[in-house]
């Protein structure tokens, strides 16, 4: 079963995320559509085959999701064109900060026409976090059934699985609701 939010009161907050790149009845000059910011909770019981992506990084560098199994991982879909991801992104350091070694953070950086650009952004905000070099978009291929080759922004967490356990198409609502929702994996994980 996939439970779309959380109660009343996060309803609320998600209403506030935000439309995204941009709307859904176009597709914009990059050929994107972004969600409205809404959260997607997936039971554990209904939680598909953990999620296989391997790839390089932003400096070359072999960068593989099996190797963070054993906690959370939160996976932020960006690109440096893309205008609210550049509005999320302090949001997204804010939360990898705040819950330091709770999760591994690991990003998606997609379209962008060179590592430069993506590794530019990256000096901009700060970014503590790794993100696959992905210019084709073909790495969010693995997401498939969560994300398209076109989600942009959008942010996934596994489980300590590596499984999808919430998901945000579109900009996350704000760094506290992203920090819940990681504590809250965290958590189900730990209480076995």
């Amino acid at each position: 079963m996939i439970r779309r939010g959380v109660g009343a009161a996060l309803v609320g907050v998600l209403a506030l995320g935000g439309a995204g790149c941009t709307s859904l009845q176009g597709s914009g000059d990059k050929g994107y559509v972004s969600g409205d910011g809404s959260l997607t909770l997936v039971a554990r019981p209904e939680r598909a085959d953990p999620i296989v992506l391997s790839g390089e990084d932003l400096d070359g560098k072999e960068l593989d999701l099996a190797d963070f199994r054993g906690k959370p991982v939160v996976v932020p879909v960006w690109g440096s064109w893309c205008g609210p991801c550049n509005g999320e992104a302090p949001d997204l350091v804010a939360a990898a900060k705040e819950l330091g070694d709770e999760a591994t953070f690991v990003g998606i950086n997609v379209r962008d026409g060179s590592a430069a650009q993506a590794r530019s952004f990256v000096k901009s905000y700060d970014v503590p976090y790794r993100s696959f070099y992905s210019p084709d978009s073909k790495a969010l291929l693995a997401f498939t059934g969560t994300l398209t080759t076109t989600s942009t922004p959008a942010t996934v967490v596994l489980d300590a699985d590596g499984r999808v356990a919430a998901s945000v198409l579109g900009t996350i609502p704000s760094t506290q609701t992203l920090v819940d929702v990681v504590r809250d994996v965290e958590k189900e994980s730990a209480d076995g």
